[in-house]
């Protein structure tokens, strides 16, 4: 009877020859979940003596990525995944809106037709040196950018093109984007591993807040004033550090004009693009309520009694705009705008500054902790998360003043030092040391049982702990005193048991006889 054959095992992926006598290598990568069809990963291996060998091994290799699902399950572009990522994403209109802008104008144009699967460290470190390299990717002839693209007369706003990098914070806001697309694709199993990932991490920004001094602080403040209405607002940046959004957001029912319980409830922020404005959280999402000074308070309810005559009332409406384009307090004022005329305000005569008014809010916290007030505190007044590690992070070099500050108020209070440096820098005594008078006690009493016979030779001495209790000290006076006593051998002690009386201490008692 014919031995029946064994049925061979079947071969996971396909290695054929192509008419240029190369090898192509393609393995069965499941079902795309984007367009339904079947998926493979394919590779082509150029002809030569070791073609078979160099196919047999990227068969091998990509059929390891299968198994440990670290291949692209999907033919999708960069584009087809940020679209879906944009689509499902959750986040502030502003927010979403910047992040759609780098896309378009840095991702898309660069990556955005590349597969999924071929996105590789390599690429990405390329791409990232092109964002550092020019932020318009423009390689060709030199051409003039011009300040518009309607019909104009140019001017010095004209000029020649000049490639500059985005900055570091641009390419994080990138990177944020891409990781974030990338950690979806993997939630929704288009791969299995974040490819973005294979990026160098970028530097972290290293805050660096300017705020203006206390003799600048004056001088902003004077020259604010010329207008009441700016004067307050700018006032109250400086006191609670609120950021021009939220400024812009406050109503009069917010604030509390009581003379020693005055505050300010920060409860929502205006955000702009462009020229449309409207109003949302704070950026932290949390409401806070910021205490206010009594100079303070009455500034604010002078200004409330102010804008009511202006507007021809009694009492200005709780709903109404702290600051408003409006007499009824009606619109709120644009953040954008607010930026602009702080700008031009210390850039004229007489500060002639390089100024923004993100720099009050600076001004604000660093006054705070190099007056002593710790982090948490001026954390809470800012609306930073975190519980302090934010304002900490930020304000790091105020807080080392504050410490020094802090070291040298204890310095003040320490007790004065027995030793001292002369001009070589030697140490020479200044006071004498204090003595404890507590283990001089417990010495001479103990000296004066040995030598009266109360303590005869043998005999151990009370415990430690009877001693410290029967004269209040601590265990370590009680061992002092005993010390004294074992090097004149009147005791002698031994690791985990009492002192014992000597012989010498005998013979101290008969000469005291």
């Amino acid at each position: 009877m014919a031995s029946r054959a064994k049925p061979q095992k079947r071969v996971r992926g396909a290695i054929d020859t192509l008419p240029s006598g190369s090898l192509r290598v393609r393995v069965y990568a499941g079902i795309d979940p984007v367009s339904g069809e079947r998926h493979y990963l394919s590779d082509v291996i150029p002809a030569g003596p070791n073609a078979a060998n160099l196919a047999e091994k990227a068969r091998t290799r990509m059929l390891a990525e299968v198994d440990e699902r670290r291949n692209a399950r999907t033919k999708a572009t960069v584009n087809q995944l940020l679209d879906r990522y944009f689509e499902l994403l959750k986040a502030e209109a502003n927010t979403q809106e910047n992040y759609e802008s780098l896309a378009r104008n840095h991702i898309r144009p660069l990556i955005g037709d590349l597969s999924i699967g071929k996105i590789n460290g390599e690429l990405l470190d390329s791409f990232y040196k092109e964002c550092r390299r020019c932020r318009a990717h423009y390689r060709g002839r030199k051409y003039i950018e011009h300040r518009t693209n309607h019909d104009h007369e140019c001017n010095e706003k004209c000029r020649p093109h000049e490639c500059k990098g985005l900055a570091n914070g641009s390419l994080r806001k990138i990177h944020a984007v891409l990781m974030g697309a990338g950690k979806r694709g993997v939630r929704w199993r288009w791969f299995g591993v974040n490819p973005f990932e294979q990026a160098d991490p970028l530097p972290a920004a290293r805050p660096e807040p300017k705020p203006p001094t206390t003799d600048q602080a004056a001088q902003i403040v004077s020259v604010a004033f010329a207008d009441i209405d700016w004067g307050m607002l700018v006032w109250l940046a400086m006191v609670t550090g609120a950021r021009r959004g939220e400024l812009c957001a406050l109503t009069w029912e917010r604030a509390t004009l009581k003379e020693g319980a005055g505050t300010l409830s920060i409860e929502s922020s205006i955000a702009q693009r462009g020229g449309r404005t409207w109003e949302k959280d704070t950026k932290t999402h949390q409401q806070r309520r910021i205490t206010l000074d009594d100079a303070t308070v009455a500034l604010l309810a002078a200004y409330k009694r102010h804008c009511a005559e202006r507007a021809g009332i009694d009492d200005m409406p709780g709903k109404a705009r702290i600051f408003s384009s409006s007499p009824d307090g009606s619109t709120w004022l644009k953040p954008d705008s607010v930026s602009q005329r702080y700008a031009r305000m210390c850039a004229r005569k007489p500060l002639q500054w390089d100024m923004h008014i993100h720099q009050l809010r600076h001004y604000s916290a660093t006054e705070l902790i190099s007056a002593g007030v710790d982090v948490t505190t001026v954390g809470g007044r800012l609306g930073h998360g975190g519980g302090g590690s934010t304002t900490l992070r930020f304000y790091s070099a105020w807080k080392s003043e504050a410490d020094q500050r802090a070291a040298g108020t204890l310095s003040t209070r320490l007790p004065e030092l027995p030793v001292a440096l002369d001009p070589a820098g030697s140490f020479r005594a200044t006071i004498q040391p204090i003595e404890d008078k507590h283990y001089q006690r417990i010495a001479a009493d103990l000296r004066g049982a040995i030598t009266c016979g109360a303590l005869k030779p043998g005999e151990r001495l009370p415990a430690f702990e009877a001693l410290a209790d029967r004269y209040g000290v601590v265990a370590n006076t009680v061992q002092r005193a005993v010390k004294v006593h074992r090097k004149e051998g009147l005791v002698m002690v031994s690791r985990g048991r009492r002192a014992v009386v000597t012989q010498r201490g005998e013979r101290a008692a008969e000469a005291m006889a």
